[in-house]
């Protein structure tokens, strides 16, 4: 093989390999690094696309699952309002009974016990204007005193299908277009409307203060009206048998909550479990290797520098010309 200068053919073919095996090396630097198999698009541009897929649907997932644990705080907080206002008419029974069933209470005394029915009611008309984060906690209602049979009633107890009454929890990735679960804002002044000597369908309809339906039947309404009117103990028709049918009202409105706190928490759970999954899928597509990674970092190590140490060789060449030149 002849000796040569001008083209030194052994310093390009180790040059080249230097660079090759440095890119590599970089490469294999980086995938561990950022723990990802695929660096760049150009890589595996379908398993990219498909990779940013699933991380899009798990932000959506994300934004479901926010929705359905805000949601249960609304059915929480709604619940615990439910179960004050249900001690609240227990307390208002109690006072009944105790300033109209005992002889030995003095004017003085049942006036007391008046001054406070009054002030439970004043409270249980502040309670239906709760919110949370400015989102009622209770169905809107009709305005001014009406008849039940008016006809103009905003809402029922039982819970209509209105504007007024429905929160939709969205509870898929798909947002809109998917699974939702409604909740209702119970209809709480409905539930404290109560017909005297009536059955409950006749109840369910709302009407401020005392008034006569079409059957001329009196109806209680065990809260204060929007101009500050309230009932006293002493109202004709009040009787034990009205507070417990509201406390048997406030009953049902808890068990209406508690049927839809337990499908957001098993909604909860399935949104959960699909962010874990498809988590994992990302994993197996997107993740590196690591042992397999750590063998190439070794491997491109060692060529780069065997490819380094032979660039040196091959330029001793030249060394060797000269000396034959001396």
């Amino acid at each position: 093989m002849p000796l040569t200068v001008s083209n030194n053919s052994a310093v390009a073919s180790a040059s080249y390999y230097l660079d090759k095996n440095q890119k590599a090396l970089q490469h294999s630097i980086k995938k561990l690094a950022s723990g990802k198999r695929i660096i760049s698009p150009n890589e595996d541009p379908g398993t990219l696309s498909v990779v940013m897929k699933l991380n899009a649907s798990v932000q959506r997932l994300k934004g479901a699952k926010n929705n359905v644990q805000n949601g249960i705080s609304f059915v929480e907080v709604q619940d615990g309002m439910l179960q004050t206002i249900g001690r609240i008419v227990t307390r208002m029974a109690e006072l009944k009974g105790m300033a109209t069933q005992d002889p030995m209470k003095s004017t003085q005394d049942i006036e007391s016990y008046n001054n406070e029915f009054v002030d439970l009611q004043k409270q249980l008309r502040d309670i239906n204007k709760s919110t949370l984060n400015g989102v009622s906690l209770f169905a809107d209602y009709a305005g001014t005193k009406q008849a039940l049979d008016a006809g103009n009633v905003k809402t029922k107890f039982k819970g209509s299908d209105t504007a007024d009454n429905i929160i939709e929890i969205y509870t898929s990735s798909e947002g809109s277009s998917g699974t939702k679960i409604s909740l209702y804002r119970s209809g709480l002044l409905s539930a404290l409307t109560i017909a005297g000597g009536t059955s409950i369908a006749n109840a369910q309809e709302w009407v401020q203060g005392v008034g006569t339906n079409g059957n001329s039947t009196t109806t209680f309404g065990l809260f204060a009206g929007e101009d500050g009117s309230t009932i006293s103990l002493g109202t004709t028709g009040l009787s034990m048998g009205i507070f417990e049918q509201a406390v048997s009202n406030i009953a049902y409105l808890r068990a209406q909550a508690g049927g839809g706190m337990t499908r957001l928490n098993f909604s909860a759970d399935a949104l959960s479990s699909m962010e874990t999954n498809m988590r994992a899928a990302i994993g197996r597509i997107e993740d590196v290797d690591i042992a397999e990674e750590s063998a190439n970092l070794a491997k491109f190590s060692i060529l780069t520098q065997a490819a380094a140490a032979m660039v040196a060789q091959a330029n001793t060449t030249n060394d060797v010309a000269l000396m034959l030149l001396r």
